[in-house]
Parts: C-alpha cells; structure tokens; sequence
C-alpha cells in the first residue's frame, strides 16, 4: 500500500476512534463528516509556517455557578500544549465570560504564554479579526463553539437562546484570510454547517431550532468535542514525523487531568451536561476520555504506515 494510503487509513481509525456516540443520536453526523479528521489534519501539516487561531467557549448561564463549560477549554488547552511544543504559534479567542477558564485551562497545559483574546457579547469583531491577520493566522479552529442557527440565534441543545452571553466569533472564523477548521458533537456548533442540510433537523433533538449554519472547509465530529482535540494531536503526528515526539508527550491522560483540574477550580468551570462544578466532561469521568486518548496514542505508534 502507498505510504499516503497508509498514513490515510490510520488516520481514518483515529476518527472511528472518537466517533463514539454518548447519548445524542450524531451517528447521522459522524458517516456525513466521515473523513474531516485527515482532511483537516492534511491542511495544517501541509501549511509551512502555520500560526492556528483557537476559538473556544461555551458559557453556562444556568450552572452551579454560571461559567464556561470544561468541554472546549480542556481539549484547547492541550492542543496548545501540543502546538507550542513543536513550535506552532496559536493563540486563543472566547467570550469575556470565558477567558477565565481558558487562561486557567492554558496554566494547567503548562502555556500560559497562549494569547487569549477575549470578546464580549454583542462586540465588532473587526478589531479582533485584523489582529489575528497581523498575527499571521493561516487557520481558525473552533472547538465546542456555539454558533447562530437559521435566525442567526445561538442555542444551547435545549434550544435556549446564548445571545447575552456568546460573542459573535462565528463572524471571526469566517472572516479572515485563513482556513476553517471546526469540532463539534451535537449539532449547534460552528462548523456544522457544512453538513447535509436538514442532516440535524431530522436526527438531534430540537435540531430543527439548534442546527448551526456557519460551516467549515474541514469539520471533526466527535463524540465528545475534547475528543476531536486529542485526535487532531494524533493525525498532525501521523503526517509529521519531527512534530511525533512532542505531540505525543502532550497526549497525556496525566496532562489532561491537570488541565480539568485548574479548569475546573479555578475558571471557574462547569460540566455543560450537569451543569455542576465537578471534574467532569459531559457528565462523564475522566477515565472514559483517558481511554479515548490511550486509544489514539496506540493508533498512533501501531500499525503500518508509522513513520520515523
């Protein structure tokens, strides 16, 4: 089998991976979306010199207490870890209401010197998006970013509108010279546009209300939003060889419980299914998303097509 082939299929897997369905009916997303993973993973790893702009955030106005949900943060958090130690410049931009726990997620990574550029609802995002062109930005990722539907409304999956609290960053993703990369798992975040329309409508729960229209050239869905974050660590490191080494020692399930841990306390951070402040992704135990990243890892270092 050719080397590209092979390097193609172990990527494939590293998708199937993440592809677990945790109780939302997105196994209609995960066959549509089939393949973003290595598409995604092709274009960074072919871009020279590529500067990633992170957008993260997902605000719980309704959690004990109110604040960012860990999934998002987390997942970016060690992606920077990954990106900064094989020296790939990023920086991250949120809500306001966010960038509390997005600066606590990067001290628990281990990279607090990540930018975070931070947004307030409602705001112009043409201050923002010039800077990240001066920064050099050659592509904007959005992991568990909430976007607007068909009324250009923000939902959460129970449909309840986020305007007063989500700044228009759907706008910054699309307005810049770079190219658009985005995760999700349910349907209302950036990039899920560019699935099959109705896609949503027909398979999630107040899909019809929920269904963001901002889509994206190259779309990872996941079971868990983190998720396509750990996996998107193990593609680059599948189509990089001299980027393998760091981007594996941040594919960590010890770094990965740091970073819940000082998201969690000290963000704060709430889990965005029970809404508690507890360490926690998606109601589920750190454990179940350790095995996604042993999982990954073995993927990664297994099999034919392994380079270097």
């Amino acid at each position: 089998m050719p080397e590209e082939a092979q390097r193609r299929r172990k990527i494939d897997a590293i998708e199937r991976a993440i592809q677990l369905d945790v109780g939302r009916n997105i196994a209609p997303l995960f066959a549509a979306g089939a393949g973003g993973l290595y598409s995604a993973a092709a274009a960074i790893a072919a871009t020279p010199r590529p500067v990633l702009g992170l957008i993260t955030g997902f605000f719980v106005p309704h959690g004990t207490p109110p604040a960012a949900e860990t999934d998002g943060p987390v997942g970016t958090a060690l992606l920077a870890a990954g990106l900064s130690a094989v020296g790939v410049r990023c920086r991250i931009a949120t809500d306001t209401l966010c960038a509390d726990a997005c600066a606590a997620a990067l001290r628990g990574a281990a990279v607090p010197h990540v930018p975070v550029d931070a947004a307030a609802p409602g705001g112009d995002m043409g201050a923002l998006t010039a800077a990240w062109a001066a920064h050099g930005v050659t592509t904007a990722i959005a992991i568990e970013r909430c976007g607007p539907a068909h009324d250009g409304v923000p939902r959460n999956m129970h449909g309840a509108n986020l305007s007063g609290w989500t700044a228009p960053l759907h706008e910054l993703f699309a307005a810049g010279p770079w190219g658009t990369v985005a995760i999700g798992d349910g349907g209302n975040e950036i990039g899920m546009g560019a699935l099959p329309e109705g896609l949503i409508a027909r398979h999630i729960a107040n899909g019809a209300a929920i269904a963001c229209v901002t889509p994206a050239q190259h779309l990872i869905v996941a079971g868990v939003s983190n998720w396509g974050c750990f996996a998107l660590l193990g593609a680059l490191a599948v189509l990089r060889a001299e980027w393998r080494p760091g981007l594996l020692a941040c594919l960590d399930e010890a770094l990965d419980a740091a970073i819940l841990a000082e998201t969690v306390q000290a963000g704060p951070a709430v889990d965005g299914v029970t809404r508690r402040q507890a360490l926690t992704v998606d109601s589920l135990e750190p454990e179940f998303h350790h095995a996604r990243i042993r999982a990954i890892r073995g993927l990664v270092a297994g099999g034919r097509g392994d380079r270097g």
